[in-house]
């Protein structure tokens, strides 16, 4: 995987070590200048660099290279060789993060002991990045409904460029499975992704982790901006990043460098900067809790992501995708949904959203009852009415105190506004659901007040003003 690039101003030595890596069947290539060196790296980045400390008649010295790799190939390993007298130097390389050092003249053996291990690293790292790579090509976005298919239309839209992305939605509804699609449909895809959790990292650590740190003690230790140079940095929930964290945040977009905490010299990356926020970022800038001029950084291009509730039509096609990946992944049994499982999980209230949902389907087959279908009483019984409400209905309190025409209209609406949210608002369908004709349907919803709305791609039912107003 990968050549080798040896880098000495002594010919004899470069060749030397070229010929004996030859012969153990690794490809090299050798350089003798500094601008022979960068042109080599930048032109394509070997799997490993040997680099002498002193080099004659060049602009940069060993130690001016090991800092520009590091600051953009840090996934390069490096081996220093030095002279005799330079061991102090060398040292001092590995703490700016040098794999190790061979001192001049340098034993054959030890020299093949330390490529063989700098050679494994570089190949752990690079099956690393493949595998995180392809955690991000399998973010799959799934669903039918009018919100999903306009959610999936302006996440394509977006993969075309590389303007910054600020998705919004409640907790659990796939905010970041949509930057991992945003990321695996774009150019950078075989690019890192890397995701900052800004609500787990503890604020004193916060920096540390995002632009690393260089200590006497553990040399450099790169951050996750770093991690991601060339691909995507996601911000999830950055509304928990603290205040002190956000203004160096936004001097990273502008001058798309920084420094680490401890070090001196500048780190420069190339980024493209997704967020997500489940929260009004207007009112936290209005609060005190979050900068103006970041939020206008970020929201270049605002998406929305809608919750579950806004897509039910949708329920069916997860819950089973969910079914096929528990039995893929864990071995869980592979189970089918009924139609009356299906009905109820559609009408059900989500308020943690598609991880809920998930995390439904994960309980069900392990606790199931069988390896058949996946029958409604087998769901959650969630009744206001404790056990002993089971296999009647409970009335709320409200209901249970109006007069039987009163409660019936109310039950109606409700039903029927549970039922058109159900299919998206599509009223034919709602209509063969609930066996009434289309024109009844309507009159039936006229009379007890209820319209409905676009909102997110779909069609939603309320109650009008008025009609709140007397049930409250």
């Amino acid at each position: 995987m990968g050549d080798i690039l040896i880098v000495d101003d002594e010919r004899d030595i470069r060749e030397l070590i070229g010929d004996i890596l030859e012969d153990e069947g690794f490809t090299t290539r050798l350089a003798g200048t500094s601008d022979e060196a960068m042109a080599q790296i930048n032109g394509e980045p070997p799997a490993l660099l040997i680099l002498d400390i002193w080099l004659k008649d060049s602009q940069m010295d060993g130690i001016d290279i090991l800092k520009s790799v590091k600051r953009d190939n840090p996934d390069i390993p490096v081996v220093i060789i030095s002279g005799h007298g330079n061991i102090e130097i060398a040292v001092a390389a590995i703490k700016q993060g040098a794999y190790d050092f061979i001192e001049k003249p340098f034993n054959i053996d030890q020299l093949l002991v330390v490529i063989r291990r700098a050679m494994e690293t570089s190949r752990l790292r690079h099956e690393n990045l493949q595998l995180k790579r392809g955690e991000s090509k399998a973010a799959e976005m799934i669903g039918e409904s009018p919100a999903f298919r306009t959610l999936q239309g302006q996440l394509e839209k977006v993969t075309r460029s590389n303007g910054r992305v600020m998705l919004s939605g409640p907790a659990g509804s796939g905010k970041e499975v949509a930057a991992r699609f945003i990321h695996a449909q774009s150019a950078r895809a075989n690019a890192p992704f890397v995701t900052v959790n800004c609500a787990g990292v503890a604020p004193d650590n916060m920096e540390a982790v995002l632009f690393g740190r260089e200590t006497s003690k553990r040399g450099v230790e790169p951050g996750l901006l770093e991690q991601a140079h060339g691909g995507v940095i996601f911000f999830d929930e950055v509304a928990d990043m603290p205040l002190g964290t956000q203004s160096k945040i936004l001097r990273v977009l502008v001058d798309q460098s920084f420094v680490r905490v401890g070090g001196s010299d500048k780190v420069r990356v190339d980024l493209r900067v997704i967020s997500s926020t489940n929260r009004d970022l207007k009112a936290e800038i209005q609060a005190g809790r979050f900068r103006e001029e970041l939020y206008h950084r970020l929201n270049v291009v605002p998406i929305a992501v809608p919750s579950l509730e806004e897509r039910r039509e949708d329920i069916p096609v997860l819950a089973r995708y969910f079914i096929d990946a528990c039995h893929r992944d864990q071995g869980l049994p592979q189970r089918d949904l009924s139609d009356e499982a299906v009905a109820l999980m559609q009408t059900m209230i989500w308020p943690g959203n598609v991880r809920q949902l998930k995390n439904m389907v994960e309980r069900l087959l392990i606790l199931g009852e069988s390896t058949g279908v996946i029958e409604a009483r087998e769901l959650p019984q969630e009744s206001p009415g404790g056990d002993d409400a089971e296999g009647r209905v409970v009335l709320s309190g409200t209901l249970a105190t109006l007069p039987l025409r009163e409660a019936r209209e109310a039950f109606e609406r409700e039903y029927l506004l549970t039922q058109i949210n159900r299919f998206g608002g599509n009223i034919s369908r709602t209509a063969s659901f609930v066996g009434m004709e289309r024109s009844a349907l309507h009159r039936k919803l006229k009379s007890l007040g209820v319209v409905t709305s676009a909102k997110a791609g779909s069609r939603v039912a309320r109650m009008e003003d008025d009609e709140v107003q007397q049930v409250s």
